[in-house]
């Protein structure tokens, strides 16, 4: 047995700057060659720290500005015009695809999956659609379904 430290995430063993014990040839078979983990010397903690800190900072200015779009969506109303029957029943139905052409319109570019409907809207109404725009931060949008 040996301890190492993980440089990348691995599946059974855990996330990178995470110190772990393993066997003596699975580290030196597979796991220093595809470079997932090197000894844990206190040199390569030290490098590993180093290079947790820089990823750290990096990921919260991305989360920064994130947060920044998220705002700026709180702000944007999209409103979809639908054919409606008897009753005001929808036909057809609002879909993330919907959304993201209705965003794409006001200068937003998401993908379709980033558009989180649990189903499709299919009455008229208000909505708040969440988006997600990665780094754990989501927005918020409002979806007016009206008649056309």
């Amino acid at each position: 047995m040996m301890e190492i430290v993980l440089t990348k995430f691995v599946d059974a063993l855990g996330s990178a700057g995470k110190v772990v014990r393993v066997n003596a040839g699975y580290a030196r078979n597979y796991l220093f060659p595809q470079h997932l983990a090197m000894p844990a010397t206190t040199a390569n903690l030290r490098i590993v720290a180093a290079h947790a800190e820089r990823e750290e900072a990096r990921e919260s200015k991305i989360r920064t500005k994130l947060e920044t779009v998220a705002a700026k969506l709180a702000k944007v109303s999209l409103t979809k015009a639908v054919k409606v029957g008897e009753d005001d029943k929808v036909f057809g139905s609002v879909t993330s695809l919907v959304i993201t052409e209705l965003l794409k319109e006001q200068g937003f570019e998401f993908a379709r999956k980033n558009v989180i409907l649990e189903e499709p809207l299919k009455a008229l109404g208000q909505y708040d659609v969440n988006i997600n725009l990665g780094y754990g931060v989501t927005g918020t949008v409002k979806v007016y379904v009206v008649r056309e």
